[in-house]
């Protein structure tokens, strides 16, 4: 048996696009503001090195709502509200569906397999919740197979996509004829909240909206030629961080704790972190949790200034999607021709508790 690969990635965004300036300027605006709160967010969105988000709340781009329940969020006169986690789920319903399937149907376009030929999904958000859920929805959206197992990981965090990638090559692996359909979907922008909490500031800072979808398969003749070999999983605690960063649900949506430390361990524990695993590789596909954690990266592992430049360039375009980041950066690589057939690609990603996720992927243009 071939060894299970990635024949393909899509992604999909929301048609709402945010200039990082635009939004700043947004938030320092905001009634009851103090100056040393204003001075925060400037150097906060400042230093994020991101120049475009997207969103569905239309109006956080414009000003003028698309959807009458955008005003939920953001009044005529520019004044961010507080909705309840309840309004801001029942946005999630609305949107994510469709965020979802979008991802998955330029995944199955670009790989040329049929919706008919999944035989498993696996659906990855951390950023609401609904029942049946985004995995049932697929099976239907997608008009797939009504046997199709169905798989969900929910509120891992940023880290996710890599477990959800496991998962689909485990399955991959023991199934010979298992076409793996996984899709990460997160809706980041409906948990934004006025605070004067740096670390809340920071987090309004670099988060955005988007999916990612990938079909894995090991199975012959199906889909492609070529694509990215998976292998070499690995899952690691550091040893401290447990509480710097955090994803919890709070009575006026989900709340985040990234602390100004989370970096700092990440360049401190990197290296061991990785172990083995990605001794060699030739790229790299980091998660950009922030340009910070980046630059540690960058220097806990002593690489050259353009060996994240992938992950920089989706950073500066799109933000920290959560979950769903980290398929971006791989489809770019995965159409970059200078990333040749043989060599391989290391991903990382970090998510709460301070959990590093890894893997070793290899290139291939032919199977």
């Amino acid at each position: 048996m071939a060894a299970p690969r990635i024949v393909a990635i899509g992604t999909a965004v929301p048609t709402a696009r945010l200039a990082q300036s635009d939004v700043r300027d947004m938030f320092a605006a905001q009634p009851g503001t103090s100056r040393l709160t204003q001075r925060l967010i400037h150097a906060a969105f400042d230093a994020a090195d991101i120049e475009t988000r997207h969103s569905v709340l239309s109006q956080l781009a414009s000003g003028q709502a698309d959807d009458p329940s955008d005003a939920l969020f953001r009044d005529a006169a520019g004044t961010l509200h507080a909705p309840t986690t309840g309004e801001r789920n029942d946005l999630y319903l609305q949107h994510a569906p469709g965020l979802y399937a979008r991802a998955a149907r330029a995944a199955l376009t670009d790989a040329q397999v049929a919706a008919s030929e999944i035989t498993h999904v696996v659906t990855v958000s951390c950023t609401g919740f609904f029942a049946p859920g985004p995995d049932y929805r697929l099976v239907r959206d997608l008009d797939l197979r009504a046997d199709v197992e169905r798989y969900h990981l929910g509120f891992i965090g940023c880290a996710a996509a890599l477990p959800a990638l496991r998962v689909a090559e485990r399955l991959a692996r023991s199934d010979r004829g298992a076409v793996v359909l996984v899709v990460c979907a997160e809706l980041c922008s409906l948990h934004i909240r006025v605070s004067d909490d740096p670390q809340q500031i920071v987090a309004a800072s670099v988060f955005g909206d988007g999916a990612g979808a990938a079909i894995v398969t090991g199975a012959p003749g199906i889909g492609r030629a070529g694509g990215l070999e998976l292998a070499d999983f690995a899952t690691t605690l550091t040893s401290e961080g447990e509480t710097d960063m955090t994803w919890t649900i709070g009575d006026h949506g989900f709340e985040m704790i990234l602390s100004a430390e989370v970096p700092r361990i990440i360049g401190r524990e990197i290296r061991d972190a990785v172990g083995p695993v990605l001794d060699g590789v030739d790229a790299w596909a980091v998660h950009p949790g922030g340009r910070s954690v980046l630059d540690r990266v960058e220097s806990g592992l002593g690489l050259d200034p353009q060996a994240l430049e992938a992950s920089r360039q989706v950073l500066r375009t799109s933000g920290n999607m959560s979950s769903a980041t980290l398929l971006f950066i791989l489809r770019d690589q995965l159409a970059d021709d200078a990333v040749a057939d043989g060599q391989t690609i290391g991903a990382l990603a970090f998510g709460p508790g301070l959990t590093v996720e890894s893997a070793r992927l290899t290139k291939r243009t032919t199977r």
